[in-house]
């Protein structure tokens, strides 16, 4: 028996992952196939992940796989022709839909699309300086809501953990990449070379988005779920200049935080209040606080404006499923940690949006020293720059 069109792909990869020349391997990949499915992509490279390859060297390749099927069209289709048609439709429907999460992204995608152009021009003009980078920083709040908002839902809704596990980190990696050129004073050769490199990274991933990402979260996402991706959009800033638009049909479903014993008291041993009056104390307090529960499932987040985006949706979702891969062994150590007993509280200094914050993971324990949750504080710690410095 022949092999399967996802056994065929994977072989290609696996030749890339050899050291094999993206060329060759090109050649004879468009020998064999005139198009690709983005599930078949998806597919070879969670098969591969199965088979121990290290997510480290998958994610090294990205970009690689990336430039394979680049220029190829692309089915996004499986292999039954009624499912075929019906994805493909599905996606063109959607992101056609004005005020649609998908509308959204895709418009970004356009806009960036164009100042990557632009940047590369003038890049190869020799001509490139921090305003170029200027152009295309607001990549970061694209991705911060991809990351926040696809890849956590495909992975644990529907089992896909491709585009969360090698595509977040590719993510990152741009997002660092430009933040670090931006800071350097010098910008010889190098720094040039190094800018036009991360804007071809930036441009294969509208590809990945576009031609993968996107498909599979059209075919697979719940009506319910594209109405609370929606909604928790309406927290990031804009990109590109990509003005908002309201998708009628979402707000007129939009869903109610309000509890459903409003005014029953919680008594507990310092006293005695209502959940309103309860809701709008956590509210007050100057410091966005998650409480994840002994499960590692996500139960609270206070509301308000939030340096770190925490999305309605995550609310009955596995913490890890929040961070992306670099972060998640991180997180998962410092739980184990609270778990085992072997540590209490972690503080941990950043620079966040141009502002020093402090985020501090606390263990929860009940009266009898069990652990039963863990806590997160993020502070913004402008404040206290200025009382103890005198400057801002």
């Amino acid at each position: 028996m022949g092999k399967t069109r996802v056994e065929l792909i994977k072989g290609y990869l696996k030749r890339l992952g050899d050291g094999e020349s993206l060329e060759s391997v090109k050649a004879d990949f468009v020998a064999t196939f005139k198009d690709v499915e983005s599930a078949e992509i998806l597919k070879a490279e969670q098969e591969i992940l199965a088979e121990s390859t290290p997510l480290s060297e998958v994610q090294r390749l990205c970009d690689v796989h990336a430039a394979l099927f680049h220029g190829m069209p692309v089915r996004h289709t499986s292999n039954a022709a009624a499912i075929r048609a019906e994805k493909a439709e599905k996606t063109k429907k959607l992101v056609g839909k004005k005020g649609h999460p998908l509308h959204l992204f895709t418009k970004e995608n356009e806009a960036l699309a164009k100042r990557l152009e632009t940047a590369k021009e003038v890049v190869r003009a020799g001509k490139a300086d921090r305003q170029t980078i200027l152009s295309i920083r607001d990549i970061a709040g694209h991705y911060a809501k991809k990351g926040d908002l696809l890849y956590p839902v495909l992975k644990v809704h529907h089992g896909i953990s491709g585009p969360s596990d090698v595509m977040w980190t590719v993510d990152d990696e741009i997002r660092d990449e430009i933040s670090r050129l931006f800071k350097m004073d010098c910008r010889d050769e190098d720094w040039n070379s190094a800018l036009e490199d991360v804007i071809g990274r930036a441009d294969d991933m509208i590809y990945k988005e576009e031609n993968i990402l996107f498909p599979n979260c059209a075919a697979n996402f719940k009506e319910e779920e594209w109405i609370g991706i929606y909604h928790d959009m309406k927290d990031y800033a804009e990109c590109f200049g990509v003005k908002w638009e309201t998708w009628e049909e979402a707000e007129d479903r939009k869903v109610t935080k309000t509890p459903v014993f409003q005014e029953e008291e919680i008594v507990m041993p310092g006293g005695h209040m209502t959940v309103s009056q309860l809701t709008a104390l956590l509210n007050t307090i100057p410091m966005e606080i998650t409480f994840v529960d002994e499960e590692n499932k996500n139960r609270y987040f206070n509301e308000g404006p939030k340096d770190f985006k925490r999305p309605g949706m995550a609310i009955g979702r596995e913490v890890f499923s929040c961070h992306p891969p670099k972060v998640e062994e991180k997180v998962r150590k410092i739980v184990s940690q609270f778990r085992e007993g072997t540590l209490d509280e972690l503080p941990i200094w950043m620079e966040k949006n141009g502002k020093q914050v402090l985020v501090k993971y606390m263990a929860v324990r009940d009266k009898d020293k069990n652990y039963i949750g863990t806590l997160e504080l993020v502070q913004d710690m402008e404040f206290a720059k200025e009382h103890f410095l005198g400057k801002k």
